[in-house]
Formats: structure tokens, sequence, C-alpha cells
């Protein structure tokens, strides 16, 4: 789940008279974001839903495509969509009222809340460390992660599983985006309250803005619910079934884009959930604040495979653009960041295939040459905030799926030269050259990647095995 921290307008008419809106040409803005939709919908890389709101008021909301594409249901406005990260600003928000009860500071250590970890990660992690992705840990995720019974992806077996995770950094000295920070905020919260993060959430956030249509239950349990869908290489589709089906803190809430305007309303804006010092007095309130004369946008935003939620905001105009997906990321944040210039008066991009698609489309109609010397331009609608080694990994994978080793062991080799400070493709490298059958090249390799991480578990697994066969 990744999850970034980055952030619109219209003319209408009330029963007071004429209100000038901010959105440029405003009377136009449901023909030119429909035929804007239409381009994604051609390329069938997005269904969903998008909502334009101008001071909370609803200026354009319409649901696209299907939520099940088995059962041939479509989405409509009151489907759930997976919210992905953006559950990290409902875990923010409990926090900071924790504080304004004066019932932790946010200079507190990790361990005086939680027991069991390493003595730099409980005496020198705040809870400021967890809440700006400063605490040296990442992520969670694994290659064995999706195959975990359930019980072991909810908070108590998450934070187990992050006590034995290496910190990447000194606590407090950089910043890495941190899907496990927010669990450890999660679990922080249970010990403090004495209650479930979840009930601590709705108690706390939902009620008291009458979220009716948000839930922070398991995924399955979830009334009219989109399903998520992702494309390979090819451009075959897979549903998401059975992928992030515990919602926690750090991501996996389901909402309708109307219920997240009345949370980010709040957020922004309000005084409801947290005092505005307290929000003057936080770094990342503190810089959202400033934008209210600066005109620009604010994004919140989620996703991982199949599920993509992106939420724009114009403080100085207070114009919202949420685009909910049930497809892959970053289609959502695309099509927001396409709307966002037609709210503005300016042309938006034109959407393209998925790096992953267009990439293998043109190695095939041009070759791998061609792939190394156009990768950049051939990639440029690929998430900002991931490793673009990820693309022609994945591609590599593919090759290895289908047995097709030397075409596997081609991009591989192509993506160690593009990338080669990433150990992680080294490893998949060897593991390639293993599967070929050449030991000594795969050694080769896996050693390279575990000279350059050392703590690489799947490498030194590996270089173990070959030793020993040897």
């Amino acid at each position: 789940m990744k999850y970034v921290i980055i952030i619109m307008v219209c003319v209408f008419t009330s029963c007071d008279g004429q209100i000038e809106s901010k959105i440029k040409n405003s009377n136009t803005l449901e023909s030119s974001v429909d035929a804007l939709v239409k381009q994604y919908q051609d390329l069938d890389i997005f269904s969903g839903v998008v909502l334009v709101a101008e001071k909370g008021v609803p200026k354009y909301h319409k649901a696209f495509g299907m939520a099940n594409r088995e059962t041939k249901t479509p989405n409509s406005l009151s489907t759930k969509f997976d919210i992905g990260s953006m559950n990290k600003s409902f875990t923010k928000t409990v926090i900071l009222q924790l504080m304004e009860e004066d019932k932790l500071k946010v200079s507190d250590k990790l361990g005086q809340y939680l027991s069991g970890f390493p003595d730099i990660a409980a005496n020198k992690i705040t809870i400021t460390d967890l809440l700006n992705h400063s605490s040296g840990y990442t992520d969670y995720w694994g290659n064995d992660f999706e195959e975990l019974p359930i019980d072991q992806k909810r908070i108590p077996a998450l934070v187990k599983r992050i006590k034995k995770l290496r910190l990447e950094f000194e606590p407090g000295t950089d910043r890495a985006y941190s899907n496990a920070g927010y669990v450890l905020l999660g679990a922080i919260i249970e010990k403090i309250t004495g209650n479930t993060y979840h009930q601590n959430v709705v108690d706390r956030i939902i009620k008291p803005l009458d979220m009716t249509e948000t839930y922070v239950i398991d995924k399955h349990e979830v009334p009219d619910r989109a399903i998520g869908y992702y494309k390979d290489m090819k451009g075959n589709i897979s549903s998401n079934l059975g992928f992030v089906e515990v919602p926690n803190p750090d991501g996996g809430f389901q909402s309708t884009a109307r219920d997240i305007v009345k949370f980010y309303s709040e957020y922004f804006y309000g005084a409801t959930l947290l005092s505005k010092t307290t929000k003057s007095n936080e770094d990342h309130f503190g810089s959202i604040i400033k934008q209210k004369t600066t005109g620009k946008a604010n994004l919140m935003a989620g996703g991982f495979p199949g599920a993509n939620t992106a939420y724009l905001e114009i403080m100085r105009d207070e114009i919202s653009i949420i685009v909910f997906a049930n497809m892959n990321e970053p289609v959502a944040e695309q099509l927001a960041s396409g709307i966002l210039a037609l709210v503005r008066g300016e042309t938006p991009k034109t959407p393209s295939l998925p790096a992953n698609q267009n990439v293998y489309n043109h190695y095939v109609e041009h070759g791998l040459k061609y792939v190394e010397e156009h990768f950049y331009s051939l990639i440029e609608n690929f998430h900002s905030e991931d490793p673009k080694g990820l693309i022609l990994n994945g591609i590599g994978y593919g090759f290895l799926r289908e047995n097709k080793i030397a075409l596997a062991i081609e991009f591989f080799e192509l993506n160690v030269k593009l990338f080669p400070e990433d150990a992680n493709l080294l490893d998949s490298l060897g593991e390639a050259y293993l599967k070929s059958g050449d030991s000594i090249k795969a050694l080769e390799h896996y050693e390279k990647a575990l000279s350059m991480d050392p703590f690489m578990e799947s490498a030194s697994t590996a270089i173990e095995k070959l030793k020993k066969k040897n």
C-alpha cells in the first residue's frame, strides 16, 4: 500500500443569487470531464467514480464501468471502494486527538507504549517519526504476505512482524514511506485507549461526521463494494480478491466519494475533530494552511494492485476533486490531475496504457534495444513514487511464469544495466539463472545482491543452498 501525502472550482446558482465559481469554463465542466473519462475507458484502464465539489457541494458526480466484471454489476455512486492509504489521515487524526486529550505527547518514544522492539527502535523512534515516515521502518509486506492466514494480517500479528524488520536508517535522520509506521500508530492507539483501533475510528470520526457509507470491517463483509482489477503486460485482467482483506491503520477502509468529501472537508477546514491550534502547530497541517493563498492542489492518495484513490484539494478555492478507481494505480491520480487541468482551464494530458503493457507492446514491435533506448518515454504514466525497476522486473517474472527463461534473463539483465544500484534486481537475475540451470551465474548475482544488501534474506538463503549443492 502505498500512500503519498501530497493536493479545485465552479459557477453555481443559489437561492440568494449568483455566486462566482472558481472553475474555469464551469458551464462545460460536465462535457469536458465526460470526454476525458471516455479516453481512459477506451483504453480499459478506468472504472470507478468521479466527484468534483466546490465548498463541499457536488458539481460533477458520476459512476463508470463495472464494480464486478464477473457478475456484470456496474459501479454506482453508492459503491464502496478501497481507499488505500487515505486511512493514514484517519490514523493521524486519532493520534492528534489523543495528544489534545493529554494521553500522549508526539515526542514520546515507541518503547513507552509497545514492548519487545530493539533498543534503537524503542528508545529513538518518536510518535512524530511514525507520523512523518521518519522512523526508519518502511514496509512489512513480503513475498509471503499474500499467502498468510487472515489473522496474521491483523494489528497484533503485524506488530510482531515489524519487530523483526531492520531499520533502513537511524530514526529521525531521513524519510521513507512507511506502512509499518502507521500500523505501529494503530497499536499505540489501542494500547492507550484500551479499545480497538477500528472502534476508535468509528467513535471519533465516522459517527461525528455521519459517514454512513464508510466501513472499517473485513472487506468480504462490506456491502455493495467494488472488486479491484489489474492487468499484466499482455493486457490480461485479474481481480485482486484476497488482497488487502483486512482494514488496518495504514490502509484498507471501504468508502464512497461523497463520504470521503465529508471527512476531508473537516480535515482541511473544520474544528470538529481537531482544534485549529493543533492543526497550526503540526507540520503537515501547517504546510496545508499556508497553501490557502497559493492555489496549489494538495493530493491525498492510496493504491495497490487493482485499487487507486486520489483526492485533490485547492485550499484557496475550497475545490475538491475525487477519483476512486477499482483498477490499477496510478489511474486515479492521473485522471484527477487531468480534471484539475480542466478546472484550471488547461488542456489535460492524453492517457496512455500502463507502463508494463506499453513497454511490452513496444518490445514486441521493436525489440529490446528499442525498450532500452526509449525506456523513460515508455513509462511516463508509471507511479512517480515507485521504483522504476519494478516495471522490467514484472515483465521478467511474467516470462518466467511462461517458462520463457531466456527472455526473462534478457529483461532482468537490462534492468540491472539501467538500475545497477538496486540489489533486488540482481536477486531476480540470480533467480532466473538458477531456473535456467546455470548455478555459477546464479551464485554470482546472488552474491552481488547480498554484498549490496547484507540483510537480503532471499539472496542469503539461495547462496546457502547453492553452496551446499556444490
